[in-house]
């Protein structure tokens, strides 16, 4: 069995605005093991972003965890808790060593001002010990690697110059570099073709098989998830509703958030049907819902406790969990 390498447990993460104090992910917990896929997904807003950057440290602003929130990598010769990491030596060890990130839009992640190649060459003298010429070569091999053409040239050229493809294979190329043991791919699709897009998810599906590393893969995109991810977690207004296996969560749903999403997809055996998005929108997070948080959106609302009683973790074995009160065994049992 695959060894731990991330563990979070109670994740709370509140900031404060100047029209109060936003909690933005709400008691999550999971766990990563060495060569996992696990996908992250719910709509925009749901807290998917600030719980990857959590990871990283990344949140800006005026940012708080929770007292009894825990993130910590397990490291070959140490655990470090990342939520207590102030030493250069662990955020080292941390962002970039251990720990790589794509971020949504390529363009927002390189320096407008210097060369692709320059900016891969920083990071590996930063985290590595290799020399500038070594740090070169291996900074083309990995652009050939992820499929760029003329990788010399492309090395000595900005990110404006290059398409929305190519800066996305180069924005890989530097995060795997590295040769991270987590990578986190927020979105990495997002901007790009379905062609484009399927070459991407491709790549990275050979990229993570030959460095075996785990990847934490952010999306609103089931389709995606079904291609790609080992397991997957549901996320909605800060919350973990629904964690599962690929085919648990697209064959069997318990959530009805989760259905939603599924049915929201279109239906390649019946292309005419008409698709069904989720009823309503996604709350402020300044004015989340007492009880369920889904429940303002809920098709399965059980009138007077689903607004006033916040859901368990329900264990369905075979690593399949729901937070659902229609979920609970009495529920099921009574129906």
């Amino acid at each position: 069995m695959s060894r731990s390498l991330l563990s979070v447990d109670n994740l709370t993460v509140k900031f404060k605005t100047d029209e109060g104090m936003v909690t933005a992910v709400d008691a999550v917990s999971f766990e990563l093991k060495q060569g996992e896929i696990l996908g992250l997904v719910g709509e925009s807003g749901s807290g998917k972003s600030v719980t990857a950057k959590s990871l990283m440290l990344l949140n800006a602003g005026n940012t708080t965890y929770g007292g009894d929130s825990k993130i910590v990598l397990h490291n070959e010769d140490r655990d470090i808790d990342v939520l207590s990491a102030k030493e250069q030596r662990d955020m080292m060890a941390i962002r970039g060593g251990a720990i790589s990130m794509i971020f949504q839009e390529p363009m927002a992640s390189f320096a407008p001002a210097i060369t692709i190649g320059d900016q891969m060459v920083e990071q590996l003298l930063l985290h590595g010990s290799m020399n500038k010429r070594e740090a070169r070569e291996l900074s083309i091999d990995m652009l050939n690697r992820v499929g760029i053409s003329d990788a010399k040239a492309r090395f000595n050229q900005y990110a404006f110059e290059l398409s929305g493809g190519m800066r996305q294979r180069a924005m890989i190329a530097m995060a795997l570099s590295t040769q991270p043991k987590l990578l986190i791919a927020d979105e990495p699709t997002t901007a790009l073709d379905v062609t484009i897009q399927a070459q991407v998810l491709d790549l990275m599906k050979d990229l993570i098989a030959e460095f075996g590393m785990a990847v934490l893969l952010i999306t609103h995109d089931l389709g995606v998830i079904a291609q790609t991810a080992d397991r997957v977690a549901v996320m909605y207004l800060g919350k973990i509703v629904e964690t599962g296996s690929v085919r648990q969560i697209i064959r069997a749903p318990k959530h009805p958030y989760t259905k939603g999403l599924l049915k929201a997809l279109p239906d390649l055996d019946d292309l005419g049907a008409p698709l069904t998005p989720v009823a309503g929108d996604i709350p402020s997070p300044l004015e989340r819902p007492a009880g369920c948080v889904f429940h303002t959106r809920c098709p399965e609302i059980i009138a007077g406790r689903c607004n006033t009683i916040i859901p368990e973790i329900t264990d369905l074995g075979d690593g399949h969990s729901v937070s659902c009160l229609a979920a609970e065994p009495s529920m099921v049992t009574s129906a």
